[in-house]
């Protein structure tokens, strides 16, 4: 028997799946009672800098709109996008998260269908969605990124759009360090190992993928999309609140999220 630890190495396709659906199911409570008040009931928070979809508008006109969330957590952001006439369906790997999304649902009394699915294998036909999204969901956490924007691809309409914020891709060179110590560079940009935790029998328990920003980019065309925009938040005057490797203090020297603006021809 090893102790329990962190390590950079491969992951199957089964160990990455099994690992963060684990993962989610047993955090989701302690995730929501941590950041639930930022992300709200109803509210669509792109990322731990506050940029709001209601101030962004990187969905453009959502009324009428067939949208699906993947990745969506507690779907506070499939709910807010349903309270501005979308038609929204959100979709999670997690039977954790999707429970605070039922409870949320009763709490807000504001409604959107829930699928439990694979990011990787979307249960929904070709050409069903006028947008696809997600905040912080499925992208880093499924071992083949460039599969998963193939399936986007798919499932969207022509002139479908299709936006996702991730960690900015130069975030993985620095520790996961709020403080001083995370402004000291100590790992290769170019290192796409998986980060994987693990338990005391080595089993993978959470795993992330990291991947550059040209590979991101080199997916999105390769899918088929035409990149429109990244944007990379700037850290707001006034907002002091600490997210995990997010703060105040790395906020103003670097960027911590990219968000992908794509459209399918």
């Amino acid at each position: 028997m090893s102790d329990a630890g962190v390590t950079r190495r491969s992951v199957t396709s089964g160990e990455n799946r099994r690992a963060n659906r684990g993962w989610w199911d047993a955090d989701a409570d302690a995730y929501q009672a941590e950041h639930g008040e930022f992300l709200g009931d109803v509210d669509f928070v792109w990322c731990p800098e506050g940029l709001r979809e209601a101030d962004a508008r990187l969905l453009g006109d959502v009324a009428g709109r067939r949208i699906l969330e993947i990745g969506c957590g507690a779907a506070a952001a499939a709910r807010w996008l349903a309270t501005q006439g979308a038609r929204v369906v959100a979709a999670d790997l997690s039977t954790g998260m999707l429970r605070h999304a039922r409870q949320a649902a009763e709490k807000s009394g504001v409604r959107v269908p829930l699928v439990q699915c694979d990011a990787l294998a979307l249960p929904f036909d070709s050409e069903g969605f006028d947008t696809v999204c997600t905040a912080f969901g499925a992208v880093p956490f499924v071992d083949d990124s460039a599969r998963l924007m193939g399936e986007v691809f798919r499932v969207l309409r022509p002139g479908g759009r299709w936006v996702f914020s991730v960690t900015h891709p130069m975030r993985w060179i620095f520790l996961d360090d709020p403080t001083e110590g995370g402004l000291v560079a100590v790992h290769s940009y170019f290192n796409r190992t998986p980060y994987v935790e693990y338990d005391e029998s080595g089993a993978a328990t959470y795993v992330e993928h990291h991947r550059t920003l040209g590979d991101r980019i080199r997916e999105l065309v390769a899918a088929g999309f035409v990149l429109t925009d990244l944007i990379e938040p700037e850290w707001p005057e006034g907002h002091e609140q600490i997210w995990g490797q997010w703060s105040p203090l790395r906020g103003r020297v670097f960027p911590g999220t990219a968000i992908f603006v794509a459209e399918k021809p």
